[in-house]
């Protein structure tokens, strides 16, 4: 019965061939020699994406008879439909997908079980089923080219910006996902969402054996993001600052051993000491009235369990990949366009650098003690003059006490950042501001007449000045999203090479925060501070980002693994990779801090895109800086639009994506800063 199987496969495959050698002559005698590429390309690219119920071999060759676009006015016709179709189909659905998500996103009053169900829908979810079945992705697939990060980084270079734009369209039909998949996967990314988003610690509730509250009331900080920059606000407080930011370092490690009590998160009724993880009724009230706990913690390792969750979510996707059948390969050749070797020896240049132990050395001169775990966050070299956190708290909280006054001071930040006074105007006018639930983010325009939102949390009592430093970065999100987005050339090529890029321009912005509080000048001391604020930042997030990226090698080497399992594996991933690059320079071996990251538990693979970022970051600030036009520059770069990384870095900086900018104005910056 198998031979019989096998051999009814052969000969259906064989008389395949011959069908398609046959159309194939038909259509080179019809349209000339020239097309004959075309025409092989466009058969193929149909018949790998063709299944039974698109029709029986005859139908798909009518199809390809009736479809294929063999002169330039007809090619050009289908190629301006669809830059227009794309816009108006997938930008919809961005508008859409945001809608859905609002109430759960926005600081709006209470989440409902129906607005977890709403933003769990993907409006987007059957697009790929839909535009298969009538034919139009088959179309597309017949007349423009899928191409592998291999040729795109081989010949890229070469290319028209046509003929890239023509590689982005037939892109969006590189996988054949049913709807079904797409629903569930969306699924389980959204519940992954809200369990981070919802990982609330009330750090009041913190106390020792004493019975001692470092925190003051009302202090309620998301993990991962709040808990590190605590740390780092502790810096300044020179009584209490170092036993903060040790009990928070408690908190975090057992958050990632789940050795913490699941009663303790987001939950101001009870006291805990995370020393001995006793847990006792709150001593103190200071939750607002009727307060209830948020966070969905309904299991032991839940942290891993959720994990799981966007794993499994990865996995529904990977037989429909033919290309890039796991997340890992889809994140690296897909998403970033940069080989993950490259991408591993680039953070490896960072982590082993001669250049740590001496950055090390000054910062532990600086604060005049031995270097301690939390230290890889240490953010003494911001130059922020005579200010301390309180006091940058004060200003923020009285010039933005709403989301929408910070809204009204946008065109002022803008001309601060070199834009002209037009353009300003124009980005300000462009991008809504809402107050976020979660620590702030930026939603991207689907289409040019639609605009990006900046979402930003703003406290009871006005912006921290740790909510208007990620409000600046998100700023900096929504202006490449504006440029890339309304003055590109071709909607197909709309965004930037991949997602560390827009955490590189975002990342400009960032770093002129001071000055757009008119509370800091640049000078030659201040430009070595930031250089070397940036070198710590990367050395510190290049082994966050080998833990995630070991981590998933790990899962799809362990498919059936429990949360309990992973849980371990995670662990030890996070204190081998600790052992190797930081134990040598703190001299404290097996911390597992490097697996703290909210990113690990909901982005699946985002965090890698951070350290290349700062690579890249510190190239494009270098330009601006050389240019002495941020803004020109900045709108110069955004429009260049989704090429490979390396061509886009070169038209912007004239060099490829690296480390070694970094690594030659650290080395120079250290001969600056005593």
């Amino acid at each position: 019965m198998k031979q019989t199987l096998l051999l009814a496969s052969a000969l259906l495959f064989s008389a395949s061939m011959n069908a398609q050698s046959r159309l194939e002559t038909e259509l080179v005698a019809k349209y000339g020699e020239a097309q004959r590429p075309r025409i092989v390309r466009g058969i193929k690219q149909v018949s790998d994406f063709w299944r039974p119920s698109d029709g029986d071999s005859a139908a798909m060759e009518e199809f390809v008879r009736t479809n294929f676009a063999g002169d330039q006015a007809t090619l050009d016709a289908l190629f301006d439909r669809m830059q227009f179709v794309y816009e108006s189909i997938f930008g919809y659905n961005v508008a859409i997908g945001r809608d859905l998500r609002r109430q759960a996103d926005l600081d709006l009053g209470p989440v409902y079980p129906f607005d977890e169900t709403l933003a769990e829908y993907s409006p987007g979810a059957h697009i790929s089923d839909d535009l298969f079945a009538n034919k139009i992705a088959f179309t597309v697939l017949l007349n423009f080219p899928l191409t592998t990060l291999e040729q795109r980084l081989a010949e890229g270079d070469k290319w028209t910006r046509r003929q890239w734009a023509e590689t982005k369209l037939a892109e969006t039909f590189s996988k054949r996902i049913p709807a079904d998949v797409n629903l569930e996967a969306a699924k389980l990314g959204s519940e992954a969402a809200q369990y981070v988003s919802t990982y609330n610690i009330w750090m009041h509730h913190l106390v020792d054996a004493k019975g001692t509250r470092l925190f003051p009331a009302k202090m309620r900080l998301l993990e991962h993001w709040n808990l590190r920059d605590e740390i780092k606000a502790s810096y300044s407080d020179p009584k209490n600052g170092l036993a903060k930011q040790r009990a928070i370092v408690r908190v975090m490690e057992r958050i990632v051993d789940q050795s913490i009590p699941n009663q303790v998160v987001d939950n101001p009724a009870v006291d805990w000491n995370p020393w001995t993880n006793e847990v006792k009724p709150a001593a103190v009230n200071d939750a607002p009235e009727h307060f209830t706990p948020g966070a969905k913690i309904d299991q032991a390792d839940s942290r891993y369990a959720t994990i799981l969750k966007t794993f499994r979510a990865a996995t529904l996707i990977d037989k429909y990949s033919p290309t890039a059948p796991t997340l890992i390969q889809r994140r690296f050749n897909e998403d970033r366009q940069i080989p993950e070797p490259r991408v591993r020896a680039m953070l490896e240049s960072v982590l082993a650098s001669p250049l740590v132990p001496r950055v090390a050395k000054l910062i532990e001169s600086r604060l005049g003690r031995k270097l301690e775990p939390f230290d890889i966050w240490y953010n003494g070299f911001r130059p922020r003059g005579q200010y301390t956190d309180a006091q940058l708290d004060e200003i923020t909280k009285k010039k933005y006490p709403v989301a929408a006054a910070y809204k009204a001071d946008m065109p002022r930040l803008f001309r601060e950042l070199g834009f002209s006074p037009e353009r300003a105007d124009m980005l300000a006018n462009n991008i809504v501001v809402d107050p976020a639930r979660g620590s702030g983010h930026a939603l991207g325009a689907g289409r040019r007449d639609d605009h990006p939102h900046l979402r930003t949390r703003v406290g009871a009592d006005g912006m921290d000045y740790k909510g208007y430093n990620i409000a600046v970065h998100e700023m900096g999100h929504n202006v490449e999203q504006t440029f890339s987005l309304n003055y590109i050339d071709y909607y197909s090529l709309n965004g930037v090479p991949n997602t560390a890029f827009t955490e590189a321009l975002a990342f400009v912005f960032q770093n002129h925060d001071l000055e757009l509080l008119g509370l800091a000048k640049p000078s030659a001391e201040s430009s070595a501070l930031k250089t070397l604020n940036d070198f710590w930042g990367a050395y510190e997030i290049a082994g966050v980002a080998l833990v995630d990226m070991a981590v998933w090698e790990w899962m799809y080497a362990h498919p059936s693994a429990t949360p309990a399992e992973l849980r371990a594996a995670t662990v030890q991933i996070a204190k081998d990779i600790w052992n190797r690059y930081y134990a040598p320079v703190f001299h404290v071996k097996d911390v597992t801090l490097l697996g703290i990251y909210a990113h690990m538990v909901d982005s699946s693979m985002y965090l890698p895109d951070y350290p290349i970022g700062h690579l890249i970051a510190f190239q494009i600030d270098e330009q601006m800086e050389k240019a002495n036009n941020i803004g020109g520059e900045f709108e110069r770069m955004a429009k260049m639009g989704a090429v490979t990384p390396d061509l886009w870095m070169r038209n912007a900086t004239g060099a490829p994506v690296g480390s070694e900018a970094l690594l030659r104005a650290t080395e120079k910056a250290l001969a600056t800063v005593k």
